[in-house]
């Protein structure tokens, strides 16, 4: 609380809070941007083998009479379990008998087939050109398209592990830049790569790049509020996604090549780079690691930014250094260890059940949004409802976390989302609108409860392990930093997941909806924590343990949930 008696002598810094806000949870949406780019650029086609009687050009009229092109297809490509042509495989030789000539050819049962030995030709409506079609991922290959967007996921796995560190040691204004700087750069090389090895090399930097960006520009919001706009700058921030997917759907309805949309979404980042010179570091975390001086030059500027004249009268290096005496003090003091925490039983506990409920939430959250060809024919359409759906659920969970519990909340969001799942299998394909409405739900109950469990997982952690770990100090990211890395490692196996319908196409949504089913009887063994004292300290929650009925005199200063 030290740091916010710090700002009050800075004076109101509401329009610089403001300015900075935006301006990065802009960027944020350019970033978001890049995470569901492969629904689009990896969009697979309707595609068939490419036949010589059909496609070459050399081929005249006078070669195939006066067939149709429906005609000469039927003699070439043999048809699926559904009556429609195969995607992978050929007739060895044009099957004339087809045609029912009169018995001109001899009728053979089981004619010769072979795969698509030279090439595919792909169906263009909805895209001109996507990695699919670039790199032929059909057939055996189809694979690949799970492989590319696993790779941004991994990417993204291992960015949220370093940019917490990152930041901590070189600080969040200059890893937020590198990173725009890296996204711009491997962003372009991306959509100019000139194998399918290297586009996936670059997708793992753009991941890192990413998912720091993300991690980082939460914290400088964070980090810069004052009580009164702490709330909006978060709920800004989260806002962002739902608000970059809905932009993303508008922007692949209007370029229909994967070449221009990475770089539409990729070259903004050289102007965003320059222009975040304009950010400042965080104070508190200058201020935290022995930089008292530097930490107090940010503040005059932020003090000057927001229309304070006399900033260098009322912040002063005394004023300072006695404001936050107890957090110099405690930079000089050992952290608890990752090794220390874990052996606390309880706490251990917790983190163990907040992962996997993290852990099968991001599963699910990712197989719907990395999968939405699977789930609906006009991907537009859906990539927006999920974008609105997602905006509706920060919007919502202000409210929710205000007016209901932890628990039986979170329990009933993730048993709808495996309800959701789960019906998806047994709603066959044509009733496309059916399956669409169930995934917009599950993804709503997902988004809702993230945001929740990330409240839930907060007022769980006593506030000296919280906030030597995530708020301000240089141990930020270990108590729910096990929590990120369990959700990114979720969210990195979500796509794989797809590649198992090749054996059995309702088993990767059998995964997606079980775990969070079984996730939801977890909570049952979490503490309710909705308008009750958050810990202080571990001994507060061993004393809470060992006589939960024993009145208590409630300390003045104790934190208490504010919704």
């Amino acid at each position: 609380m030290a740091f916010q008696d710090l700002l009050g002598h800075a004076g109101d810094l509401w329009r610089f809070q403001i300015l900075q806000t935006v301006f990065l949870s802009i960027f944020a949406v350019a970033t978001y941007l890049h995470f569901m780019l492969e629904n689009f650029t990896a969009f697979m086609p309707g595609h068939r083998c490419w036949v010589h009687i059909l496609d070459n050009d050399t081929v005249s009229d006078n070669d195939t009479g006066a067939l149709s092109q429906d005609a000469l297809l039927r003699i070439s490509i043999p048809l699926d379990s559904n009556m429609r042509p195969e995607k992978c495989r050929r007739f060895v030789h044009p099957q004339w008998q087809l045609l029912h000539l009169n018995g001109t050819f001899p009728n053979t049962s089981d004619p010769d087939m072979e795969p698509c030995v030279d090439g595919w030709v792909y169906d263009r409506t909805s895209f001109s050109s996507t990695i699919v079609t670039e790199w032929d991922l059909v057939c055996d290959s189809q694979s690949l398209t799970s492989v590319a967007k696993f790779v941004f996921m991994a990417g993204m796995m291992v960015g949220g592990i370093l940019g917490g560190h990152l930041s901590d040691r070189f600080g969040r204004r200059f890893v937020v830049r590198w990173c725009y700087l890296q996204v711009a750069i491997v962003g372009t090389c991306a959509a100019l790569a000139p194998t399918f090895l290297i586009y996936c090399a670059l997708r793992f930097l753009s991941g890192i790049a990413a998912m720091s960006l993300i991690t980082n520009t939460i914290m400088l919001i964070a980090e810069w509020a004052t009580h009164r706009f702490q709330a909006m700058g978060i709920t800004l921030g989260m806002c962002t996604s739902g608000i970059a997917f809905m932009t993303l759907a508008g922007l692949a309805f209007a370029i229909r090549d994967w070449h221009i949309l990475q770089l539409v979404v990729s070259v903004p980042y050289f102007v965003i780079f320059l222009t975040s010179s304009w950010l400042l570091e965080s104070a508190r975390w200058l201020i935290i690691n022995n930089k008292p001086e530097e930490g107090l030059k940010e503040l005059r500027k932020a003090a000057h930014r927001s229309g304070m004249k006399n900033a260098r009268d009322t912040l002063t290096l005394e004023i300072l250094k006695s404001t936050m005496k107890k957090e110099l003090e405690a930079a000089q003091k050992k952290k608890p260890s990752l090794c220390e925490l874990l052996h606390m039983p309880n706490i251990c506990k917790r983190i163990s059940l907040l992962s996997f409920t993290r852990f099968a939430n991001f599963m699910a959250y990712f197989g719907l949004n990395l999968h939405v060809q699977h789930l609906g024919n006009n991907v537009f359409l859906l990539q927006t409802l999920f974008g609105a759906v997602i905006l509706l659920a920060n919007c919502v969970a202000p409210w929710a976390l205000k007016y209901m519990n932890r628990r039986a909340s979170q329990m009933l969001l993730m048993f709808l989302l495996a309800i959701c799942l789960l019906a998806i299998i047994f709603v066959p394909q044509e009733m496309q609108t059916l399956r669409e409405v169930l995934a917009t739900l599950g993804l709503g109950a997902s988004a809702l409860a993230n945001t929740l469990a990330f409240a839930h997982g907060n007022e769980l952690i006593p506030t000296i392990i919280r906030y030597s770990c995530i708020a301000v100090s240089t141990q930020r990211a270990r108590a729910m930093g096990i929590n990120a890395t369990f959700a990114n490692i979720a969210g990195a196996l979500a796509p794989l997941m797809m590649i198992l319908s090749v054996y059995s196409p309702p088993l990767p949504w059998i995964i997606y909806g079980v775990l969070p089913f079984i996730s939801g009887f977890a909570f049952l063994l979490l503490p309710e924590t909705r308008n009750k004292p958050l810990f202080d300290t571990i001994q507060d929650e061993k004393n809470e343990r060992k006589d939960p009925r024993e009145p208590k005199q409630e300390d003045p200063s104790m934190e208490v949930t504010q919704f």
